[in-house]
């Protein structure tokens, strides 16, 4: 991999994975607590890469990337792992949604062939920022109003 792929594909990644993490603390009332939540984005991108080059079926990395949130939620808040694994699933759905309408509405707009796009993998990861920047936004929207639960956070 091309070290541009590698910049690429990290960005993207860290962005859609701090994303992901944000909206589901923010869906269980938990305060976003940035300082906490890009690390554990960076290392689970992280891990997701390291997934990807192994010998797995594809989709393993996905699987895994969910329960690790699930896992982080339970263990660094007062969340409970059931309520962990409802709004990561939450989260993980409204992620699948955003990247069917905006990769779709891209591939429309751009007239890009699917196949090219995954084949180039600087022009996959671009087309998958905007939907990690949407995750993001709505989990700021989602945290500025639900009301945060008060000692959410452990320690």
């Amino acid at each position: 991999m091309k070290w541009l792929d590698l910049l690429a594909f990290f960005l993207q990644g860290t962005l859609e994975m701090t994303g992901l993490i944000a909206l589901s603390l923010a869906l269980a009332g938990v305060p976003l607590r940035w300082k906490r939540i890009v690390p554990a984005g960076v290392a689970l991108a992280v891990i997701i890469y390291v997934l990807r080059q192994l010998p797995v079926p594809f989709g393993v990395h996905t699987i895994a990337g969910l329960l690790l949130i699930v896992f982080f939620i339970a263990k660094s808040t007062n969340v409970s792992a059931t309520r962990s694994f409802v709004v990561v699933f939450i989260s993980g759905v409204t992620l699948a949604l955003l990247e069917l309408l905006i990769v779709e509405s891209l591939f429309a707009l751009t007239k890009i062939e699917a196949d090219v796009a995954v084949s180039k993998n600087v022009m996959w990861s671009l087309f998958g920022l905007p939907q990690a920047l949407i995750l993001i936004f709505l989990a700021l929207l989602v945290a500025r109003y639900k009301k945060p639960v008060q000692g959410a956070w452990k320690r």
